[in-house]
């Protein structure tokens, strides 16, 4: 069995994640492939997390993959969480996780309704017919808000009290569950936010914007296997536990899919990890290299077991919900966190001596994220100790 240490997995994930200078790039969506998928809870990591990996990409250039060029789509997928993908790995993460969601959700709000009694007769029928009228609404109009659909589908204002017999619950129409069902289901996409790009409010459009004949068919067990074949090539070497982690699959159903990949165990001091068999050749490191990267990015949350980047540093830079606040690294490894104030400032504290070479390098690039953000002013919506620290 071949034996990888912390030191060529921090290379690979420096070389992998276009972190270290010499992988930087300027194309938007060649840097969320190299991620598989970026982050997008934050509507701010999308943006910060391209920033962080390439040379003169602006704000805009991230809008125009999305929104012109749509060579990036934003979807619900793994855990439920929200990610911006690579047009063509929709159908990978349709089939493999979001069609399970739709499921779900569809399961779930049709339960909430027929418990409410506000429809007569079958819910899930019902439910159909309302979402195959919001979808033919959106196509005529070509994009909208939920205000705007609902207006044109009056059953999108039908009223449901979750908890009747709570105090703080009160009635809500089920316009946004009907959304994120579709959404789900790969027959609508969010588009443009009604704002800024730290806006998470979005118009709403068609799937045939982005993909004009839908998304392509492919069996759940193609798709599984796929997307950890993408994974392990961006994150791996790496323990079971932790692709079991991030797609949010039980035990079996990883399992049946990595048989129909070509793997071989490796020795990740003393755990066995997984690597594709023909990615086992050594991965040199880069030059030094450093990078401030911003609140859930794809880098930190990609593994569940951290201790080989993270160190003892998971108090200040994690809520108690396991989210990453804003992050610097430095040679693979996580020496310290950031953050912006109300001013623009870019404010951070250092967790371990990285040298005086290293510091001049985390200056730079602080002085390089006060330039991207320019007048946008953003704060991460899940707020670590440490964050709250340097914007007190």
């Amino acid at each position: 069995m071949r034996s990888i240490d912390v030191a060529e997995r921090r290379a690979r994930l420096a070389v992998r994640h276009r972190l270290a200078a010499a992988g930087r790039t300027d194309q938007v969506a060649e840097i969320a492939r190299s991620l598989v998928v970026l982050h997008a809870t934050d509507p701010a990591t999308v943006y910060l997390s391209v920033g962080a990996r390439s040379h003169t990409v602006t704000p805009a250039d991230v809008e125009r993959a999305l929104y012109d060029d749509r060579t990036l789509l934003r979807m619900l997928a793994m855990r439920r969480t929200m990610y911006v993908a690579p047009t063509e790995l929709v159908p990978v993460l349709q089939a493999s996780c979001a069609d399970a969601l739709a499921h779900k959700q569809r399961r779930t709000y049709g339960r909430y309704i027929e418990q409410s009694g506000a429809v007569d007769g079958d819910v899930q029928s019902w439910l159909s017919e309302v979402e195959a009228e919001t979808h033919d609404a959106l196509l005529a109009r070509g994009a909208a808000t939920g205000s705007q659909l609902s207006k044109d589908v009056p059953r999108l204002r039908t009223q449901v009290n979750t908890a009747p017999d709570k105090a703080y619950s009160k009635p809500t129409n089920i316009t946004t569950w009907v959304l994120v069902t579709l959404g789900c289901e790969g027959r609508i996409v969010r588009g443009r936010p009604n704002g800024s790009w730290t806006s998470s409010q979005y118009t709403w459009e068609p799937i045939e914007s982005w993909l004009p004949q839908g998304v392509p068919a492919m069996t759940a067990e193609q798709a599984r296997a796929e997307l950890l074949r993408q994974w392990l090539h961006a994150f791996g070497p790496a323990p079971i536990t932790d692709l079991k982690w991030w797609t949010g699959w039980g035990f079996g159903e990883v399992r049946k899919a990595l048989t129909d990949l070509d793997l071989v165990e490796v020795d990740l001091d003393g755990t066995t990890g997984l690597l594709l068999a023909d990615d086992v050749e050594p991965v040199a490191a880069p030059e030094p290299w450093t990078a401030l990267l911003p609140a859930l990015d794809p880098t930190p949350m990609g593994w569940q077991s951290r201790d080989w980047y993270l160190g003892p540093h998971a108090p200040a830079l994690f809520d108690t919900n396991g989210n990453v606040g804003p992050t610097i690294w430095c040679d693979g490894r996580i020496v310290g966190g950031w953050a912006q104030r109300a001013d623009g400032e870019i404010v951070y504290r250092l967790l371990e001596d990285v040298g005086a070479d290293a510091v001049a390098m985390i200056e730079a690039e602080a002085a390089r994220t006060t330039e991207w953000f320019g007048d946008v002013r953003a704060i991460p919506r899940f707020r670590t100790p440490l964050q709250r620290e340097l914007t007190a």
